[in-house]
């Protein structure tokens, strides 16, 4: 395999581990204090840990209602703050330790039907050296309060940077920050090169009906390169020109109160130009997400979640590489398995198993012509505050030790890269990495 191809694949699986380890830190973001100082509701009402990941019924309701719901005692400021260290203990390489992330959010009520997210988030390269961009951003209009065939219905219009962020339940990948890391993953799993988080625009009009159907429907653009770069996002990620872009989304929500069951569909179609003077390829993500929460008393909450999405390509283009015919189509396929077992909303376990895989190519995918790659994540966090009987629900601090593993990469464990003899080989455990990060939120 020539050394330039190497260093082209060592490059992914370096983009893979970064991105997993990001989104694990980050992943608590969306807990923002600013909220619990508008609601008077602390962080543990809205989500199943204090900090947490997962929305509660009640917090998806309050994201569908357009982050506007308030307890009534006046305006508040709509800002927090988050501040992120981690020491990271790869299986190879040195350890690091250091302030990895500093976050800013204006979230909140603008008025009865307006509100929104926007994080604008800064982040250490690894060598101190800082880089701030323009993270999520749910800007939304709403109606609350309609009736329809005697109904209560919810309809608004959500204007985001990231097909799904918006999403209610939080199951799709770019809501939950959990995907599979990928080669070459689907258009909707933000851990794939090129995907399309944070640099589309776009949304779409959502209803919720009778509390139980929630349906949206949208589309979506990519931003300028010169967007991307002022925005704060190397050109190299561009996910490219989108054209004819369709976003459908389609849910069931039963609220059982002390339990909570979903079942969902979501469909994304594009045609894409990656680089942008490419031909087009056409490309069609059709997916479904199963997720259900035991909320009991709150002393113990489990989730379970699955998400597995399908996408279908019909590529522009049958280049010869390395004098092999890339095939004219191809599919790529993510599932995610997440289980999360809290106990009084401030211990917790989580486990995920994260598969990608894909159409067979030897042209598209050297040296061994499968793009298949498998992970595992485990995780255990203390979050002591954001509860009604803590010190404090209006900020919050959590500590984390996660153990992220690899058992496939480029379809195989061993050698991974294909390096030739006589060259130092890779495995794939060799990607693992362990953490240990303390976050704080006020």
């Amino acid at each position: 395999m020539p050394p330039a191809l190497i260093r082209h694949w060592r490059l992914c699986a370096a983009y893979a581990v970064v991105v997993v380890l990001s989104m694990l830190a980050g992943n608590s973001a969306h807990a923002v204090p600013a909220y619990a100082r508008q609601t008077g509701s602390a962080c543990a009402d809205c989500h199943a840990g204090a900090y947490g990941p997962a929305l509660t019924p009640y917090g998806m309701r309050f994201k569908l209602n357009g982050y506007t719901d308030t307890d009534g005692q006046g305006t508040k400021i709509p800002v927090a703050a988050q501040l992120i260290g981690t020491r990271t203990i790869p299986e190879r390489g040195d350890n690091t330790t250091q302030l990895t992330e500093a976050d800013i959010y204006l979230a909140g009520r603008i008025s009865d039907h307006l509100g929104g997210f926007v994080k604008v988030e800064t982040d250490n390269n690894g060598k101190d050296q800082f880089s701030t961009k323009l993270s999520n951003l749910d800007l939304r209009f709403v109606a609350k309060d309609l009736k329809i065939a005697g109904k209560d219905t919810i309809v608004g219009v959500s204007i985001n940077n990231s097909p799904g962020f918006d999403d209610p339940i939080g199951a799709l990948p770019n809501a939950s920050t959990l995907g599979p890391p990928a080669i070459s993953g689907t258009l909707l799993n933000l851990s794939s090169p090129n995907s399309l988080n944070n640099r589309v625009i776009g949304g779409g009009v959502y209803a919720l009906y009778d509390d139980n159907w929630y349906g949206e429907i949208g589309t979506y653009n990519a931003m300028p390169t010169s967007t991307q770069d002022h925005l704060g996002y190397n050109t190299s990620g561009d996910p490219g020109r989108l054209s004819d872009t369709g976003y459908f989304r389609f849910a069931y929500m039963k609220d059982m109160k002390r339990q909570f069951f979903s079942a969902g569909v979501v469909a994304l179609t594009t045609k894409r130009q990656l680089p942008r003077n490419a031909q087009s390829d056409d490309i069609t993500d059709l997916g479904y997400d199963l997720t259900y929460q035991f909320l009991g008393n709150r002393d113990h909450i489990v989730q379970a979640s699955f998400v597995n999405i399908l996408e279908q390509r019909n590529y522009g283009s049958t280049p010869t590489i390395n004098g092999l015919a890339a095939k004219s189509h191809g599919d790529a396929h993510d599932r995610t398995l997440s289980v999360t077992y809290t106990f009084l909303q401030s211990y917790a376990l989580q486990v995920a198993h994260l598969a990608s895989t894909g159409t067979e190519d030897p042209a598209r995918y050297p040296p061994f012509g499968t793009p298949d790659s498998t992970a595992n994540l485990i995780s255990l966090y203390w979050t002591p505050f954001g509860k009604d009987d803590s010190f404090t629900s209006k900020a919050n601090l959590k500590i984390a030790a996660t153990w992220f593993r690899f058992t496939r990469f480029n379809g195989v464990s061993d050698n991974i890269f294909g390096a030739p003899p006589g060259v130092p080989m890779t495995q794939a455990k060799d990607l693992d990495a362990f953490t240990l990060s303390a976050s704080v939120a006020f």
